[in-house]
């Protein structure tokens, strides 16, 4: 803008007791933020907090690995986890490595548990019908 002018000469922006605040350093116009020396994927504290280089199906396996716990899901848990870990490793020979094998053995171990405890119920429902 051609006239601009600082906001410090309009009498309601000043500073109460009137001073004026003091300028600016003279590299502060210049001043950039500074530059991320890893990619998002492979900082651990960006994955941590979002799912970026993460696996899809590892997402998948960790949030079925949840519902797992409630039985029904289990052996979908165990399959997508399998999947996941599949995914994970086959993606290390790749330039761009996928995270999230925690999440996969997560649903890997409730999978199973739940998937066992599924096959103990249907055993003992169908032997208590004899």
């Amino acid at each position: 803008m051609t006239d601009w002018q600082p906001l410090s000469i309009i009498p309601a922006f000043r500073p109460a007791g009137g001073s004026v605040p003091p300028p600016l350093p003279p590299n502060a116009a210049n001043f950039d933020m500074p530059q991320r020396s890893k990619p998002m994927g492979e900082d651990p504290a960006m994955r941590w907090l979002m799912p970026v280089g993460r696996s899809g199906w590892a997402i998948a396996a960790g949030y079925l690995g949840l519902f797992g716990l409630v039985i029904l899901p289990a052996p979908i848990a165990l399959i997508v986890s399998i999947i996941a870990i599949w995914h994970i490793k086959k993606s290390k020979s790749t330039g761009k490595p996928l995270h999230g094998m925690g999440r996969a053995i997560f649903g890997l171990i409730v999978g199973i548990l739940g998937t066992v405890a599924l096959v103990i119920f249907a055993v003992s429902a169908a032997a208590s019908h004899r």
